[in-house]
């Protein structure tokens, strides 16, 4: 292992290794960490925070390290820093995209690692494969005073969680075209205005969420029932449960929030 001081990214499946101290993961030299049982897993150098290396362990289980303790990465958005949560769903991203492409998708021969860069090539036919992004879209709603917002299936809890509508990119598809097509498909209401607010990695598998703004147009609420559980239009003074700080949802949902107070203030 390397003797040079950097971040270390211990990761099995979705879950990371944290510590209750400083940034929350691990940092030093490899023989600093006093592991408590030997790894064979091999250490790799994928990115930079702070001016030091970053390096991943991809290990098969949830083992006792004698430190540490171990995470899914949902719940470590309340802990680490939004720089440090992105390299860590980075991580996790590398090992999902080793683990699920080991063999060729055009021969079926085995992959080999392209040492250069992160991808995987097939020396018998050529083809080579990077990680996965699928790039989806995010976006709030607003209707005067109001924001629509939508309880999801996969949110279900009590009390339940409100927020933004979201959706992948189909191929040949605009991301502006995207906004506007998943809007109408969740919801039945029609869109216009749209402004690209930010954009977040999100590891849930490998996604990119592009975020907007957009002004509603027409049209009543039907809901996709694949899909959500509610959407209401919500006054800004009487908001429900929202996703937690760190996603992109809260941010749009706050941002919306601050413009419409401050233009109810100036009239």
């Amino acid at each position: 292992m390397t003797a040079r001081d950097g971040w270390w990214f211990f990761t099995c499946g979705n879950q990371i290794l944290l510590i209750p101290q400083g940034h929350c993961i691990p940092h030093g030299q490899w023989n600093d960490l006093a592991l408590n049982r030997d790894i064979s897993e091999p250490c790799e150098r994928f990115a930079v925070y702070q001016s030091e290396p970053c390096y991943r362990v991809e290990l098969t289980e949830c083992f006792d390290l004698g430190f540490g303790q171990w995470f899914e990465l949902r719940e470590t958005m309340s802990q680490l820093n939004a720089a440090l949560f992105d390299l860590a769903g980075k991580a996790i991203q590398f090992a999902l995209f080793l683990d699920t492409h080991r063999f060729c998708g055009r021969c079926s021969k085995p992959f080999e690692r392209v040492h250069w860069e992160l991808a995987l090539q097939c020396e018998a036919c050529g083809f080579r494969a990077y990680p996965r992004v699928s790039p989806s879209i995010i976006v709030l709603v607003r209707k005067g005073k109001q924001i629509l917002l939508a309880n999801h299936r996969r949110h279900q809890q009590d009390p339940p969680m409100f927020t933004t509508l979201a959706g992948f990119i189909e191929a040949g598809e605009t991301a502006e075209q995207a906004v506007v097509r998943e809007v109408y498909e969740e919801s039945g209401i029609k869109v216009n205005n749209l402004n690209y607010f930010d954009s977040q990695p999100w590891a849930f598998p490998h996604s990119l969420m592009l975020g907007y703004f957009a002004d509603y147009e027409s049209g009543h609420i039907r809901l996709q029932k694949r899909e959500l559980s509610a959407a209401h239009w919500f006054d800004v003074d009487n908001l429900p449960l929202l996703p937690p700080h760190g996603t992109i949802a809260r941010r749009l949902i706050e941002c919306a929030v601050d413009q419409i107070k401050q233009e109810s203030d100036e009239l």
